[in-house]
């Protein structure tokens, strides 16, 4: 019993990890930042998590600080959280680096639970950090460095795919009743969403990019590739109709006969492009799952989702002259349960070499104690104790995402108009001839913030 434990403390000490998620879960921990954040003073919520960003979740805390200071408007702040995350993101891809801590996490994770293992995220994170990092450029004057940005974020949804359909080849596939139902349970609620890396937000923000930066082929295709991943999002179909008749494309007339005609600009009238981003996206639960591995039954705890996600809103625009109805462009919650998805199979294996190394520990205890008569069997007891507190699921993710992306697009009169979102406090925009006017509106529940630019 003294050496396993001894194995167990040696490793958590290599990882560095302040014990954040092992005993406490994750959710639990940031819940009071979410709250921060429905309040006038959010960049409070950064001080905590910022402390941690040092850690071996520093990945996952950056992701967080940096969300954070950018619902706040401390787009500066957000930058250098974000670049955090994308060094850390950076460090993973070095596979030749295998260092002691690394070593040390996997071993722990045997005897606890995975969330020893540093956080690395889904690639779903890993292309939306990029996205918002773009934004933070855009609302800081840098279009140039916004565009990098999400080009670096469209290029991540190919090879983060690539990446996970390499690591997931090895994966033995686990036939178990309960978590083919919960497979399925995951594939309805993800609806339509195939693949956790194919995010249409991010294809639209690059597309808006190219198109007010004078490159409308290159806005062309990454509206089609948003489209292809939102079929029924009207704006984006007006966005291809428009863009197919400038360019005089041969698909123009296709276009216009599925979408109808779209308008133009009239003179001395801008545009207004709008992103609604509402709620937050949904948090993992734990599920206990009785499974077999080579004709072995065992039980573990994963993570899922509850499945009884409330349904968002479209959020009515008003204050333009017109009211205008923001559509759907991506569910953050749809790729979440992708992720999960597809993740599960190797959280699985996880599971099964953990159950047997919490066995094997559990058959030197008892062995020990037999040679013993007449004693009470404290390690035995100790032992269960111990699997039964850290049998934890991994509920770490992302959770100040958003839980719904929507947009909205119009034509308006040069002037100024205060702009709302159903019941929200109106914030002042202003439309200039010939320009346009992106606002970004962040929904957090109980306050809406609105950010805007003419770029």
């Amino acid at each position: 019993m003294k050496n396993w434990l001894l194995i167990t403390v040696f490793s958590l000490s290599l990882t560095g990890c302040a014990f954040n998620s092992i005993f406490i879960n994750y959710p639990s921990q940031i819940a009071p930042v979410k709250a921060q954040l429905n309040t006038n003073e959010p960049i409070k919520a950064a001080d905590g998590i910022a402390d941690n960003i040092s850690g071996a979740d520093g990945l996952l805390y950056a992701q967080e600080a940096g969300r954070v200071a950018q619902i706040a408007g401390d787009f500066e702040a957000s930058k250098i959280y974000y670049q955090h995350a994308v060094s850390a993101y950076l460090k993973f891809d070095d596979k030749a680096t295998l260092s002691a801590s690394d070593v040390g996490a996997t071993t722990s994770s045997l005897f606890l639970n995975d969330n020893v293992i540093p956080y690395r995220g889904p690639g779903y994170e890993r292309i939306m950090l990029h996205q918002y990092q773009a934004l933070n450029y855009l609302l800081s004057g840098d279009q140039e460095g916004a565009l990098v940005e999400v080009r670096r974020s469209n290029n991540l949804q190919s090879s983060e795919q690539a990446r996970y359909q390499k690591s997931n080849e090895s994966v033995q596939a686990i036939a178990n009743g309960t978590i083919d139902a919960e497979m399925d349970k995951l594939d309805q609620a993800a609806g339509s969403v195939s693949s956790s890396f194919l995010n249409a937000y991010s294809y639209y923000i690059t597309g808006v990019l190219h198109e007010v930066l004078g490159e409308p082929n290159d806005a062309f295709i990454d509206y089609r590739k948003a489209a292809q991943i939102s079929p029924h999002n009207a704006y984006l179909q007006k966005d291809l109709v428009r863009l197919a008749k400038q360019l005089s494309m041969p698909q123009a007339d296709e276009f216009e006969k599925r979408w109808g005609k779209t308008k133009l600009a009239k003179k001395d009238q801008g545009e207004v492009i709008i992103l609604v981003e509402r709620g937050f996206v949904d948090e993992k639960q734990s599920l206990t799952v009785p499974f077999r591995i080579n004709d072995n039954w065992q039980t573990a705890s994963l993570a899922t989702y509850s499945f009884h996600s409330h349904p968002v809103t479209k959020g009515k625009i008003t204050g333009l002259g017109k009211t205008l109805t923001a559509s759907p462009i991506a569910n953050i919650d749809a790729l979440a349960l992708t992720a999960l998805k597809e993740e599960l199979p190797a959280a699985l294996m996880r599971q099964a070499a953990r159950v047997y190394a919490k066995s094997e520990m559990a058959r030197n205890v008892r062995s020990d104690s037999k040679s013993r008569k007449n004693e009470t069997d404290f390690g035995a007891i100790a032992m269960q104790i111990f699997n039964v507190v850290t049998e934890q699921a991994d509920r770490r993710s992302w959770l100040t995402l958003p839980k719904q992306a929507q947009i909205a697009r119009s034509y308006l009169d040069q002037g100024q108009y205060s702009l709302k979102l159903d019941t929200s406090i109106p914030s002042n925009i202003e439309i200039k001839s010939g320009r346009t006017t992106l606002v970004w509106i962040i929904d957090t529940g109980n306050y809406t913030r609105f950010y805007s630019i003419i770029i």
